[in-house]
């Protein structure tokens, strides 16, 4: 996305957008994107985020136009302080997040911050899509498992390639036809900027993370009290249904709603991106509309589906 800028938070820079004025009273929508992409997922998307409210979406540390310093850890952790360092920065004091995939789990980190007082934003509610929270759920591919392999894994990202990289992303949409091949050589492009295969495998770390910090996260997801939306592409191969219905089944009762999008895949934002935004529009005005106390529980929890 050429229309965003650059950040300096805690010493690092962050490329970010920020679309739409909006109804000042609306929060903003807070996007966090997945693995092993960027903020150009939801170009397509924005617009209709935008609509009615301020949308901010950054390339997380390592990923797209953002630094990619050779020396880090890039921890999921670090990822949490810097979206909040930028929110902050941007004066952003109360927000919907939306998170897919990688961002998932940043979204996770955000609630067991807030759990512990910790979290100086405010959130007004949660959407998660197509995340692998639940990672011993998960179906994940070969080269993810080779990626997170600190031996084997940085000669599998020198390797990468245009084509390959095509091949990976179109083996997980349910409608590979329905990106062109321009998005996917604007994503690698992203991905390889600024010497970005190199940090390929040490990002694919967060796959450990996952397993290793599953309680904090999960536990924290479960007992939070914000409004929570499940909006998931169910032909996804890698993060798969029995993800959502899990943490369905797991939240209080009247807190969440699950809605299915039948016919897409991994990255529903760029299958149909006109449908998932306006899907996640409607969950977060439902959840606006309906949680009338602080406890921000939603009125007849329910599940949904819908189809193309």
């Amino acid at each position: 996305m050429k229309r965003g800028q650059m950040h300096e938070v805690f010493g690092r820079r962050l490329f970010a957008v920020s679309e739409g004025e909006g109804d000042p009273s609306r929060e903003t929508i807070l996007i966090l994107h997945g693995f092993p992409t960027c903020s150009y997922d939801w170009a397509r998307a924005l617009p209709v985020l935008a609509a009615k409210r301020r949308v901010v979406i950054h390339d997380h540390l390592g990923f797209g136009l953002s630094e990619k310093p050779k020396e880090y850890g890039y921890s999921l952790f670090e990822q949490a302080e810097h979206a909040i360092g930028l929110w902050r920065k941007l004066g952003i004091r109360r927000g919907h997040i939306i998170a897919h995939d990688y961002g998932t789990s940043v979204a996770t980190e955000l609630l067991a911050l807030r759990e512990r007082g910790l979290l100086p934003i405010e959130l007004a509610s949660v959407t998660l899509s197509n995340g692998s929270v639940l990672v011993e759920l998960a179906h994940l591919r070969l080269a993810q498992r080779i990626l997170r392999n600190q031996t084997f894994g940085k000669y599998l990202a020198r390797l990468s390639s245009p084509s390959f990289f095509k091949r990976q992303i179109r083996a997980i949409l349910a409608k590979p036809e329905a990106v062109s091949d321009a998005e996917l050589d604007a994503l690698f492009e992203a991905l390889a900027h600024d010497d970005g295969k190199e940090r390929i495998s040490p990002l694919s770390q967060y796959i450990s993370e996952r397993y290793r910090f599953r309680e904090r996260w999960f536990n924290a997801l479960c007992r939070s009290d914000v409004p929570l939306h499940l909006l998931w592409a169910k032909k996804d191969p890698i993060a798969v249904p029995a993800i959502p219905e899990k943490i369905f089944a797991s939240v209080p009762e009247g807190r969440a709603k699950l809605t299915w999008i039948d016919d897409l895949g991994h990255y529903p934002m760029m299958e149909d991106a006109t449908r998932y935004a306006e899907l996640a529009v409607r969950g977060i005005d439902e959840m606006v509309t309906t949680s009338p106390s602080k406890s921000g529980a939603i009125a007849g929890a329910e599940r949904s589906s819908v189809s193309g």
